[in-house]
């Protein structure tokens, strides 16, 4: 079994100046989510939800991920796994048609849960910091829960639908609380009930999870991470540089004379607007 590694210089390889520990995070267990979420009720804004009851029919716009809330547990029946309960928190756009005027656009929250069960290890020990700050006390150890991290895009919306509110369905059951960050990106109050019509909408999200815990551990050291850019004048006659100078760097903008055959997407908007 060969001997084991310690801190300090590396001989073996040149390039490799030492062998140092670090404190950073490692990650135990990680999964790749991929999503098919169908049928998720859409709550409107209020003005939102004036326009969808008098809506004919309703077209799809786009999805945003605005939070998602992550929850730890262990497991009791298995040592070292957990399961992470993870809240999606969505805005919905989309684009209402009512009689023979242009579509308005309407926006709305969906919420969509997760679960997963990952290993994260275990540990017995309790950390203390001297960085305690505010109201936190210094003697009380951090938890020795590993950290869950859920890294995810936006989702693909794969469609939508406009239903009448006499239409019962198992998933209208009860609401869930609304952190006030979230409620906040909507600007005004979220409906849930007294609606005419109801919108529902299907997500395809994709998103990885995993476990990570505080540890040490022994990597090889190059070198130190030293700035080769260079961001200091000698003086101030080359910090006030001629303007024609600059002038003569900046290439000539031909796509302002000649349009692109094709345009960027303009992105998610954060602002609905009902008339």
């Amino acid at each position: 079994m060969p001997e084991k590694v310690v801190p300090g210089p590396v001989c073996d390889d040149r390039s490799i100046r030492e062998a140092v520990c670090i404190h950073t995070k490692k990650i135990f267990d990680s999964c790749r989510d991929k999503d098919c979420v169908e049928d998720l009720r859409v709550y409107p804004t209020r003005c939102s939800q004036e326009v969808i009851d008098r809506a004919q029919s309703i077209k799809a716009g786009s999805a945003e991920l605005l939070y998602a809330y992550i929850d730890v547990e262990p497991v009791t029946f298995n040592r070292g796994f957990y399961t992470v309960d993870v809240r999606y928190f969505y805005r919905v756009t989309a684009d209402a048609f009512v009689g023979a005027a242009r579509p308005v656009e309407v926006c709305g929250l969906a919420v969509f849960d997760k679960r997963a069960i990952l290993f994260g290890s275990e540990s017995g020990s309790k950390s203390f910091s001297s960085n305690a700050e505010g109201n936190e006390v210094q003697c009380c150890p951090q938890t020795s829960l590993p950290t869950a991290v859920v890294e995810a895009v936006d989702p693909l919306i794969l469609s939508l639908k406009l239903v009448d509110v006499c239409e019962c369905r198992p998933c209208d059951c009860g609401f869930v609380d609304i952190p006030a960050a979230v409620a906040a990106c909507f600007g005004d109050e979220i409906v849930t009930s007294g609606d005419v019509h109801r919108i529902f909408v299907s997500l395809g999200q994709f998103a990885i999870i995993r476990m990570e815990r505080d540890t040490q551990l022994l990597i090889p050291a190059y070198d130190y991470c030293i700035p080769t850019k260079d961001c200091s004048c000698d003086s101030c006659d080359q910090c006030q540089e001629d303007p024609c100078d600059l002038f003569r760097q900046v290439q000539f903008p031909v796509d302002s004379f000649f349009p692109p055959n094709t345009l960027p997407s303009s992105g998610n908007s954060n602002n609905c607007c009902c008339r």
